[in-house]
């Protein structure tokens, strides 16, 4: 028996009733995920990306943040198109609410958080909604791994 409730999702001020959650999950998807950034739900799904990240030598960044966060929405957009331009990247965004415990374990205290992996390793961290910020650090991390490939 699922439980009964009504809500108005944030990304798209509809009203769902009942066990609407994918509807939900869809919504979220739309909002913080595009071809090259991984919206992830469950710990499966983060060990999966962050050794393919590993194994391929790949940069990840996480995008930890929520639906509810009007930063986070803000920022979605840009993250998505920096995705775009970075194919070489993965890009992987987290649901601060769906993965508390994760999200915990990073010591997350704001959202949007950004957290640049190498190795599965932090080698650089953003706070907040700076998008600014977020290219330069983006731009700066791919072309630092770029030249030490080479």
């Amino acid at each position: 028996m699922g439980h009964c409730w009504s809500t108005v999702c944030v990304c798209c001020n509809n009203c769902h009733r009942g066990n609407e959650e994918s509807v939900h999950q869809e919504n979220y998807r739309k909002e913080f995920a595009s071809r090259n950034v991984h919206l992830l739900t469950t710990m499966e799904k983060w060990n999966e990306k962050i050794s393919e990240a590993s194994r391929d030598g790949k940069i990840a960044i996480v995008n930890f943040s929520a639906l509810w966060c009007a930063p986070c929405k803000t920022t979605a957009q840009a993250f998505c198109e920096l995705a775009d331009k970075y194919s070489s990247v993965i890009f992987l965004t987290v649901d601060v609410d769906e993965l508390a415990e994760l999200s915990t374990s990073w010591e997350i205290k704001a959202t949007p958080t950004f957290f640049f992996l190498k190795d599965g390793r932090q080698v650089d961290k953003l706070v907040g909604g700076n998008m600014a910020e977020l290219q330069r650090k983006t731009a700066a991390i791919v072309n630092l791994e770029s030249r030490s490939r080479n």
